[in-house]
């Protein structure tokens, strides 16, 4: 039986969040704990910020339409969090928006977009990423909110990538196209205890990278080219893909 409370509230909080501390939410947040979520004064609600764990608090009315919420008990201690960026190349709205929420669920501790010679999209809503990442991590129990980055471009982002850090490169002309066994390969190599290592993972547009970006990316020492099998996915179901496999071989599925 799962020890966490699936049918409990969860809400996002950017304040302090300790024993008897009383917080009151902005206007949005305020419209959704009393106009959709339809609580009233005495009903609970789990809080987080990214930082102090997960707390339980109390609804009280400060007047008629405002809301604060008293904190009273911690129920979940801060994570760690993982050591995942996801990097991927911008796309259209909606895309993006699953992209982003499923990363977060698969994760990713850092959501990095770069600019490749065929990314359609060239600019990121910064904050609507924001909100994606924390809706997700509300929906889903998860405690650590992802970094996001600004976008760079492919060549910063492989300057300043750290030589130790394993770069697992999602490309459809992979020449092993046994992802299974490509990444059996890199942990016979270099075999990982239980905790989770430090590696990014890097999908690129919807027309793929050129073959100028390909050749430098693979100049980069500690790559791993990765294929995600027979049919080509569209951007975002690479990214559930390539999490999935990053997790479970190198991720932090692998805790024990």
């Amino acid at each position: 039986m799962s020890t966490y409370d699936f049918e409990a509230q969860r809400l996002y909080v950017d304040a302090p969040l300790s024993q008897g501390e009383r917080v009151a939410p902005p206007p949005p947040a305020q419209n959704y704990l009393l106009n959709v979520l339809r609580l009233r004064a005495g009903d609970a609600i789990l809080l987080f910020n990214g930082r102090d764990g997960e707390w339980r608090a109390r609804l009280e009315m400060a007047s008629k339409r405002t809301a604060v919420l008293a904190v009273e008990a911690q129920t979940r201690t801060q994570d760690k969090g993982g050591a995942v960026d996801y990097v991927f190349a911008p796309l259209k709205h909606a895309r993006l928006d699953y992209m982003a929420q499923k990363a977060v669920e698969m994760g990713a501790s850092r959501l990095v977009p770069v600019l490749t010679q065929r990314s359609q999209i060239r600019s990121v809503n910064i904050e609507r990423l924001r909100a994606n990442a924390i809706e997700a991590a509300e929906q889903c129990g998860i405690l650590s909110l992802p970094e996001i980055s600004a976008p760079q471009t492919l060549d910063d982002f492989l300057a300043n990538l750290p030589v130790e850090r394993l770069l697992i490169f999602c490309d459809e002309d992979a020449p092993l196209a046994d992802p299974i066994a490509a990444l059996n390969s890199v942990r016979a190599r270099n075999p990982q205890d239980s905790a989770a290592a430090a590696l990014s993972v890097l999908i690129g547009p919807e027309g793929g990278f050129d073959e100028a970006e390909r050749e430098k990316i693979l100049r980069r020492p500690n790559v791993l080219r990765l294929s995600l099998g027979p049919r080509v996915l569209r951007a975002d179901t690479a990214a559930v893909a390539a999490l999935t496999l990053a997790q479970a071989w190198f991720g932090d599925w692998r805790r024990s």
